[in-house]
């Protein structure tokens, strides 16, 4: 099992609706060197302007981007390529961030690679320390920019720190 960190950008709430404009995912290990980094053209013609903000694209950058089923199938064959045994989804904020690689991987290609569970890195942290209020994100290193890659990277390194500071047990 290898445990890949993935950050992901919409142009709205959920999925279907309305899109995922880009996501970034990272091999969680020491170097950090394995990402993949996917842009992904509209599913549909419902888009809120503020949350398409956060990326920093515009509406007509995004439609210049390539298909979701195009993306979704590179990503599916870097992650065989990149994970021991099946990977393991961890993220940030998995309630979102897993909702649009669920539905696109089952919309676009008929199953998801990570099967039906994911990880929510904030819980975990806050298991650790025994504190409902804290927050981990003090432990990035990369500085959070809303560009997927970057952002799974930071919260790749907060694992990594849970991992060798903090006593979490993971198999890498």
């Amino acid at each position: 099992m290898g445990y890949i960190m993935v950050d992901i950008e919409s142009d709205g709430p959920i999925p279907g609706d309305y899109s995922m404009v880009c996501f970034g995912a990272v091999v969680v290990e020491p170097s950090l060197a394995q990402t993949f980094y996917g842009q992904l053209s509209p599913i549909s013609d419902r888009w809120l302007p503020e949350a398409l903000a956060v990326s920093g694209f515009t509406r007509e950058t995004t439609l210049e981007f390539p298909k979701a089923e195009l993306v979704m199938r590179d990503f599916q064959i870097w992650l065989a390529a990149h994970s021991k045994g099946r990977p393991i989804f961890i993220s940030d904020n998995n309630g979102f961030d897993w909702q649009f690689i669920n539905w696109y991987f089952h919309h676009f290609t008929g199953a998801n690679p990570f099967g039906f569970s994911s990880t929510n890195l904030g819980s975990l942290y806050k298991g650790i320390v025994r504190d409902m209020t804290q927050n981990f994100k003090h432990l990035r290193k990369t500085r959070h920019t809303h560009h997927p890659v970057e952002d799974a990277k930071g919260n790749a390194e907060a694992l990594l720190t849970l991992r060798d500071e903090m006593g979490l047990k993971i198999d890498l």
